[in-house]
């Protein structure tokens, strides 16, 4: 049966938003990644900052900011982005609502989903593919220095954050203590593979 809904966890430097995107032109599927964190924001009547706080995902946060520059979000009434340095926003129920949001969008079907842990949350719904994008530390850092402009040093650096981001985001969100190639259904190395061949077998896998 094929799927219709296809969940994308990603390694940072591993092409993973690129391969997404292939994956949602090819099947003409809705790709999601920022609109969880606004849709959340809109149910808990906070800015999206806020949300993407309370995610503590450097990467995505840059992300959501520049996504807003291209399409602006009209603040809450009352809203400031200092808010999102409150503790009392690290409470759980923020959190229930990425979740939430995540359950309601793959309700809707036919999308791709990055990140997020959407894999996590949807386990054992019905038609879903659950992909890991992901390669070898030094070949990402390489990637990001061609990409993001940065030195050596930096470039892995960031690498190194973000693994250490991901798994304590799959611990804090999802109960995940240490992430496994069974919390997928396919796990993509993008080391040799390009983007396109990538993107063409996660398609083939989503219509099995």
């Amino acid at each position: 049966m094929e799927s219709r809904v296809i969940t994308i966890a990603r390694s940072l430097g591993a092409s993973g938003e690129e391969v997404g995107h292939l994956v949602s032109k090819e099947l003409s599927f809705r790709y999601v990644d920022e609109e969880i964190i606004v849709r959340a924001a809109e149910k808990a009547g906070v800015s999206p900052e806020v949300i993407a706080q309370v995610e503590q995902t450097q990467p995505l946060i840059v992300r959501i900011l520049e996504s807003m520059a291209r399409y602006p979000v009209e603040p809450m009434a009352g809203q400031v982005v200092a808010l999102a340095s409150d503790p009392s926003l690290r409470s759980p129920a923020y959190e229930k609502l990425i979740e939430q949001v995540i359950r309601e969008t793959a309700a809707e079907g036919n999308v791709v989903i990055l990140a997020h842990g959407a894999g996590i949350h949807l386990a054992g719904t019905k038609d879903l593919l659950r992909v890991f994008v992901t390669g070898s530390p030094g070949v990402r850092s390489e990637r990001l220095k061609h990409d993001a402009k940065l030195d050596e040093q930096p470039a892995r650096k960031a690498i190194r954050d973000s693994d250490r981001q991901r798994r304590e985001y799959l611990r804090r969100f999802c109960d995940v203590g240490q992430e496994s190639p069974t919390h997928y259904d396919l796990v993509i190395n993008t080391d040799f593979l390009t983007t396109p061949q990538a993107a063409e077998l996660i398609v083939s896998a989503s219509r099995l």
